[in-house]
């Protein structure tokens, strides 16, 4: 317990010490700000018009001007900002990380408390699990986001070639994507939309369609518009071969996913019978499992068991998942 009392006494003071190190650098920051703003007003209007533009985007990694100073070093904090925003979460990283710590403290303390402290390497596991608990959640999000995109894209590339065969501009024809199908599709055609809108050029902001959406299907698109731009042609056709191509596709996947239902379910069955077994014994036969938890054997069989689960997890996976 004297333990615990310090590393919350050092946590208490840490944060406080940079409460008050962010207030005192906020007033800073915001002065820096504007005389950035100022000084990007004064090169515009001496920027000359064969000058390309370039959009000014809010990608701060967090409302603190310290933290997110700190942050912006690291490239794994600027790759989890990248998949909160695939996945349409409307949080900062630096946000997202205190979630992270929060909910591996409450995770950890739940299981310390429920344990009476008698083995702390449950509730050292409980603090690392808390901790990637919101990242899986922002990964099975951002899945399943691009699993919805995927469905809908051939839908958008035929409406994008019935508006370019019936004699609108490409770039109107991607606000009429934007109005009539819904999202996720409707959302990132809307953004390709205002991006070329603003003055950014078409090339650049299909590349960045490409990078917030990493998918196979986005950028066969994006590569075939871009050639037919810079060397001409039917768009319309290419458009219609595209949405052909994407549907055949996507219609063998489906094919894929329905063979492998069978190691889906096993690898199903295998990851979670051990727990639901051990829950269950807990409950009706305590003095059976309690062994596992209380023997030092016992440890040493629970490390091997999860790691062992956690392979064939893998293994699985690799066997089932067929690239189309």
């Amino acid at each position: 317990m004297l333990v615990v009392i310090a590393i919350l006494v050092f946590a208490v003071v840490a944060l406080g010490a940079f409460a008050v190190f962010s207030l005192v650098d906020e007033r800073s920051a915001r002065a820096r700000v504007l005389r950035d703003r100022l000084s990007s007003v004064e090169q515009a209007e001496q920027r000359k018009p064969s000058e390309e533009l370039a959009l000014l985007r809010d990608e701060m990694l967090s409302e603190i001007p310290a933290l997110d100073n700190l942050l912006r070093r690291s490239e794994r904090v600027s790759a989890l900002q990248t998949l909160l925003n695939q996945a349409d979460i409307k949080a900062r990283a630096g946000n997202y990380l205190l979630i992270c710590a929060g909910s591996s403290l409450a995770l950890a303390a739940l299981i310390f408390f429920w344990t009476r402290g008698r083995d702390p390497v449950f509730a050292w596991a409980g603090l690392l699990a808390g901790f990637f608990i919101p990242y899986a959640y922002a990964s099975y999000k951002r899945s399943k986001r691009f699993e919805a995109f995927e469905e809908l894209f051939p839908e958008a590339v035929d409406t994008l070639a019935r508006s370019v065969r019936a004699g609108h501009a490409f770039t109107t024809a991607l606000e009429m994507i934007s109005n009539e199908i819904s999202e996720p599709v409707g959302g990132e055609f809307r953004k390709l939309y205002e991006e070329q809108k603003f003055g950014l050029p078409v090339r650049d902001a299909l590349m960045n369609l490409a990078e917030r959406l990493p998918i196979v299907d986005v950028k066969f698109f994006v590569t075939a518009v871009m050639i037919q731009r810079e060397t001409g042609g039917n768009l319309a056709e290419i458009l219609d071969n595209l949405s052909y191509v994407i549907r055949e596709r996507f219609k063998i996947h489906r094919q894929v996913r329905v063979y492998t239902a069978q190691g889906r379910l096993t690898m199903g069955l295998l990851m979670g019978m051990p727990p639901l077994i051990v829950v269950f014994m807990l409950f009706t036969n305590p003095s059976f499992i309690r062994p596992l938890f209380d023997d030092p054997i016992g440890h040493t069989l629970l490390v091997l068991g999860i790691t062992l689960q956690t392979i064939g997890y893998f293994v699985i996976r690799k066997i089932i998942r067929i690239q189309v």
